[in-house]
């Protein structure tokens, strides 16, 4: 069974070294008589990584947005706010907020088609070391995040910035440089020596046994597939690998790079990992000289700078991009590091083009990715047992916090809601669902989610639910899939399937989460909302435009309704239909399809009992509907990305930007393995949408988007979910919490004004 282990996901563990506030909220400050108070926040674990430039999971991201300020901030719908120096009121909920940030960024499209983003900082502002913030930290901030041999999150080179290219080209790391090269044998160049070439093969060849050994344990030992006796061949089989019978650890490992090739991104090798990136294996396997193979080496002519980066005062710049580009908004707001702290002063000299450190030498600023210094509410003071420890910053430019102390300590997932009622945390995220609300309603003497002992807000999950379509496959003919017969063969098996949505959904989250209706996050500004004009529920219309359902209308009315409209729509396919049933299919289609679920062959999936009552039903009238239950998730991944998926149950998760590229572009990655969907018409107008910053006109683009998804009928939209923060009621004065907390503003967001007891 194979997880894909996100940059953002991480195995848990369970550490209780540290003394919470407990009841009391506070404790005695070394006995000094002054009064201590301390927040305890329950989290997962932490790989250590407590640098914006280099943090590896959302948990530390977490403790980031505690200690640092990003040049803009997003609203409680995750727009980005403009004019965060000035104080920006917008309203949400009914309610006008006052949003206060480090800059104001004004956005011009010139007439030669590039695009000014200015941006004036506040004045005043310093780091929690008591140096000033100035436009030079953002500068350096933004040079480490576009240098070329940078290999952090960030993707700000993504975007067409001016002159960009020209200063990346020309430079590569000296490790990229031997992995383009390969294994196969050393050629004299300048770019390395035989040495270091020899030596870097012998560790990624080391790395990489105990990185597929490192899976086979995870089989055994955490997801029990496999037995610790069965052969190497048989446990990676239940990762999606086929090996001979007498295969080795290191056969398994040279599949993997077959597979993947020397990719060590999450793309690539990485998407293979049970834990531990192949990277930090590679690191850990060459010791102190690993930083000599991740310098960059001059390969070339490339500029001395970004001349799409300008500075225009001590608190001002302009970032000029080649073209619109509407994520690009998302991107701008880098988190401010110091240049002083997290640079080398002696080589910055902006006029000189010096910004901080040797172009394709990161070194110094990795050197102090464990211990940050921002311009947050709270200093980073240590991260030791488990658990990190962060002290309030007094000279906070928002204010002191209220505050002292603020402990983040790992944990299982499981203990989450027992330590917020015993008093060992005070905030915290547990897995929702019915059984976690039952837990928390008998916490409460009120019997209900938010009580005398814990206060419970939900928000929306950034992403949702859905059952794919490959378009290539399920279909009549040799095309595409793209034809109208084709269609209506996916909208007939998609109608079935979406009126049991409703029942499913409720099984398995109850009040948890919500059928949704279009392919979109529900929390995106860009969803459709059923006040909106052209609001359709998805797939409730007949082959001829009609509604299929009408007010008061049962269940099993319903039901019905909708196996005479997939009739209609097979029949509009060219499959024969007789007295109510298909009797015969057209050339070149099935009889049958096959939707495959992650349910780890026990059924445990939101999407699992719609998918087994539309069986039977289309069973009743003909068509074979084959619900495959997979044990071995692997199995499916391997299949969509192969092409040979007919149809899958899945979730996407959002980003705030509702870019839809990647998965609707007939050249977007995701596309291209999922759907298949190749319409000139969608292509046209997700780029328009991308050449716009309108948040009206895009939302008006995405709608006749969505429409055209529909339209193709490749994914049903099946659920959006809820996740959960609990809080003690006995603990944190509930009355300083910041209210309206969304999917974009979290309970910290106004963390300098939160009290405990």
């Amino acid at each position: 069974m194979k997880k894909a282990i996100a940059l953002i996901l991480s195995l848990v563990m369970c550490v209780s070294l540290f003394t919470a506030c407990g009841k009391q909220g506070s404790t005695d400050d070394q006995g000094t008589g002054t009064t201590a108070k301390t927040l305890v926040v329950g989290t997962q674990n932490f790989d250590g990584k407590f640098s914006p430039f280099f943090y590896t999971n959302s948990y530390e991201n977490d403790v980031m947005n505690m200690v640092f300020d990003a040049l803009l901030l997003t609203d409680r719908e995750g727009s980005v706010v403009l004019k965060g120096a000035d104080g920006e009121v917008r309203p949400y909920n009914g309610t006008d907020y006052t949003y206060t940030g480090v800059a104001n960024c004004d956005i011009v499209e010139n007439e030669d088609g590039t695009v000014d983003y200015n941006i004036t900082m506040k004045q005043g502002i310093k780091f929690s070391d008591g140096e000033e913030m100035t436009i030079d930290d953002v500068i350096f901030s933004y040079y480490v995040l576009l240098d070329p041999t940078y290999d952090g999150v960030s993707t700000l080179y993504s975007i067409p910035i001016k002159g960009l290219e020209a200063y990346r080209t020309g430079m590569e790391s000296r490790m990229n440089l031997i992995l383009a090269a390969g294994p196969d044998g050393y050629t004299a160049t300048d770019y390395f020596t035989e040495d270091q070439y020899n030596t870097f093969w012998a560790a990624f060849n080391a790395a990489g046994v105990k990185f597929a050994q490192e899976i086979l344990d995870y089989v055994v030992d955490s997801e029990g597939y496999a037995a610790a006796t069965d052969s190497v061949a048989a446990q990676a089989g239940n990762w999606g690998f086929e090996l001979a019978e007498d295969a080795t650890v290191e056969d398994f490992w040279a599949a993997i790079v077959e597979a993947r090739g020397y990719d060590l991104s999450d793309e690539g090798i990485n998407a293979e990992t049970a834990g531990t990136s192949i990277s930090a294996l590679l690191e850990a396997e060459i010791g102190d000289s690993f930083s000599d193979y991740t310098l960059g080496v001059q390969t070339g002519e490339s500029a001395p700078n970004v001349s799409g980066i300008v500075k225009t005062g001590d608190y001002s710049m302009t970032v000029t991009l080649t073209e619109v580009s509407a994520t690009a908004i998302y991107q701008i707001p880098v988190t401010i590091c110091p240049v002083h702290y997290y640079g080398e002063m002696d080589k910055y000299d902006y006029d000189n083009n010096k910004f901080g450190f040797d172009k394709g030498d990161l070194s110094h600023v990795k050197s102090v990715t464990s211990a940050p210094i921002g311009s947050g509410p709270f200093t980073f003071k240590s991260y030791a047992n488990g658990a990190v420890t962060l002290e309030k910053n007094p000279g906070y430019w928002k204010g002191e916090p209220k505050i002292d102390t603020v402990i983040w300590r790992e944990m299982l997932d499981v203990d989450k809601i027992p330590g917020v009622v015993s008093g060992t945390i005070d905030i915290t995220d547990p897995s929702y669902s019915a059984k976690a609300a039952e837990q928390i309603k008998s916490a409460n003497s009120n019997g209900e989610i938010s009580g005398d002992v814990i206060q419970t807000d939900l928000v929306a999950n950034l992403g949702y639910g859905y059952v794919g379509f490959n378009a290539n496959r399920v279909k009549v003919g040799t095309g595409n899939g793209g034809d109208e017969a084709s269609k209506d063969l996916r909208k007939a098996i998609a109608t079935v399937i979406a009126v049991y949505r409703d029942v499913a959904v409720d099984s398995y989250y109850g009040e948890f989460a919500n059928v949704i209706n279009y392919p979109i996050s529900d929390t995106s500004w860009a969803a459709p909302r059923v006040t909106d004009e052209g609001y359709k529920i998805a797939f409730s219309v007949d082959v001829d435009g009609n509604d299929i359902y009408t007010d008061g209308m049962s269940a099993e009315d319903k039901y019905a309704a909708a196996k005479q409209a997939a009739l209609g729509y097979f029949e509009a396919a060219g499959y024969t239909v007789t007295d109510g049933k298909i009797t015969a299919a057209p050339a070149d289609a099935r009889m049958d399809a096959e939707v495959m679920v992650g349910g780890s062959g026990t059924g445990d999936h939101p999407t699992f009992m719609a998918l087994t009552l539309a069986s039977e039903a289309l069973k009743e009238i003909g068509f074979n509907l084959i619900v495959s239950d997979m044990s071995n998730f692997a199995e499916m991944t391997n299949a969509i990305n192969a092409g040979t998926a007919d149809m899958f149950a899945m979730a996407w998760q959002a980003t705030p930007d509702p870019d839809m590229f990647q998965i609707y572009h007939s050249k977007g990655g995701s596309n291209e393995k999922s759907y298949w969907i190749k319409d000139a018409e969608l292509d046209d107008l997700i780029m328009q949408a991308r050449q716009s910053t309108d948040q009206t006109y895009r939302k008006t683009l995405y709608k006749e988007c969505l429409d055209i998804v529909a339209d193709w009928a490749v994914e049903i939209p099946v659920y959006q979910r809820q996740n959960c923060i609990i809080l003690s009621s006995q603990r944190v004065n509930l009355d300083t919490v910041t209210p309206d907390i969304t999917t974009y503003w979290n309970w910290y967001n106004d963390l300098e004004l939160l009290e405990v007891k």
